[in-house]
């Protein structure tokens, strides 16, 4: 019996193009009907030529998902949401203050005693004005804090979003190591399941069924652990999604292009370090702010109009006054230059700390990618299950060799994944700028 087209149409139209479809439905359906294999040799062909579009589709798509996913978390996540409003406040605050004070008007009546001594009238408008470069000097200063805040926003989104990606890293990981926990499971509960029978027909001893169903009972926890990781996992993706559920089923990392070497890609991240730019916005601020106080250590001016009405007589006038800057603003002009060495010793701080950190994240490249090839190219060339499935049933090793060859093959696998989990993370720490 061969292939039909309906089964194997069912089995693609909704993966690819119709065109792609027709093509697989032909070759699959022509290899069935023009050998003599069973069905179950067609569908193996059909599973293989799968799985080879499957990855394909993986692969061009799995960069698409993960910025489908922080696309989505930079839209909805409520920590992103409040952090704009909060800056949005802080721009409208840093917009006060730049005009003169207000006007002040005055008005006296003074009844006068003994009789016949006349009532006064009093009135006065007076207008306080700083030193006249004050106003300019606080706009300046003002503009440049409302530069800052837009780095100040992109800071946060920038954590945020690495976060995400993190997490989105993390789950790509554990759905790789999930699909090879479930083939792990299906082969150790075949395994159990031929010793079962081979225990009634009394080839093995019941130690050798209890070995294998303690093997099987260990892969079954190894399998619940993972399912609870990726729980745990799609929770804290939930919550950076602002509590909306975002699925990721990729089993494939983004693709990376070349890292440059890292003189190169250090100074591309100190280039669009927006933590940098804060610091240095930050110094330019604090220049501002040593004009400003400056400005207001000099003489404040005061000016208006004065009248003045007893016994039927008026005067009428100007005000014009001055302050003479003596105790209010003492050390402030101090202050000011103390927090603009502290903002030159943040920023220097932070190029150090950031070179360094980016450093270390640089160094596990270069061992993790090494050690990935190795196992990629030993991978390539075991068939390990197979092969102790092989030498366990023809009785050239017994169950306990097999489990602890077993073990050296899982063991290796897993720091494979591990590596590769790890790589990807540096990758996207490095690469944060991008964000």
């Amino acid at each position: 019996m061969c292939l039909t087209k309906s089964f194997v149409w069912s089995q693609l139209k909704n993966i690819y193009s119709t065109s792609l479809c027709h093509s697989l439905v032909q070759l699959v359906c022509y290899s069935a009907k023009h050998s003599p294999f069973t069905i179950h040799h067609s569908l193996k062909k059909f599973l293989a030529i799968y799985s080879l579009f499957t990855i394909h589709h993986s692969l061009a798509f799995a960069q698409s998902d993960v910025n489908r996913v922080l696309k989505e978390v930079e839209a909805n996540n409520k920590a992103i949401q409040s952090n704009i409003k909060y800056w949005e406040a802080r721009k409208a605050e840093y917009k006060t203050g730049l005009t003169p004070y207000d006007p002040q008007v005055e008005y006296d009546y003074l009844f006068g005693t003994p009789v016949g001594a006349g009532n006064q009238r009093d009135f006065s408008v007076t207008q306080r004005l700083d030193f006249p470069t004050t106003y300019k000097r606080k706009r300046e200063l003002s503009r440049q804090q409302i530069t800052q805040t837009e780095q100040q926003q992109k800071v946060y989104r920038q954590d945020i979003l690495l976060q995400a990606k993190l997490v989105t890293l993390q789950i790509i990981y554990l759905n790789k190591k999930h699909a090879e926990l479930n083939r792990r499971l299906a082969n150790t509960q075949q395994l159990v399941q031929d010793y079962q029978k081979k225990l009634d027909k009394g080839d093995v001893i019941i130690l050798d069924v209890n070995k294998a169903k303690l093997q099987l009972l260990n892969i079954n926890n190894e399998v619940a652990l993972n399912n609870n990781e990726i729980q745990v996992a799609r929770t804290r993706l939930t919550e950076l999604n602002g509590g909306q559920s975002i699925q990721v089923s990729d089993t494939t990392y983004p693709i990376t292009n070349d890292v440059p070497d890292f003189e190169t890609l250090d100074s591309l991240i100190e280039a669009n370090d927006p933590i940098l730019k804060v610091y240095e916005q930050e110094k330019e601020i604090m220049q501002r702010q040593i004009g400003v106080q400056k400005s207001l250590n000099l003489p404040k001016i005061e000016t208006g109009y004065h009248s003045q009405g007893i016994l039927g007589q008026s005067y009428k006038g100007i005000h014009a006054g001055i302050t003479i800057p003596l105790w209010e603003n003492k050390n402030r002009l101090k202050a000011a230059q103390a927090n603009l060495e502290y903002a030159n010793a943040n920023a220097q701080t932070h190029i150090i700390e950031h070179r360094l950190e980016n450093k270390g994240y640089y160094d596990q490249l270069a061992v993790r990618l090494k050690a990935m090839q190795e196992y990629k190219d030993l991978f390539a060339t075991l068939n390990n299950t197979e092969l102790l499935n092989k030498s366990l049933r023809l009785g050239q090793i017994t169950i306990i060799q097999y489990f602890l060859d077993e073990s050296f093959y899982f063991s290796a696998y897993d720091k494979y994944l591990q590596m590769e989990w790890e790589y990807h993370q540096a990758i996207a720490r490095l690469y944060k700028y991008q964000l």
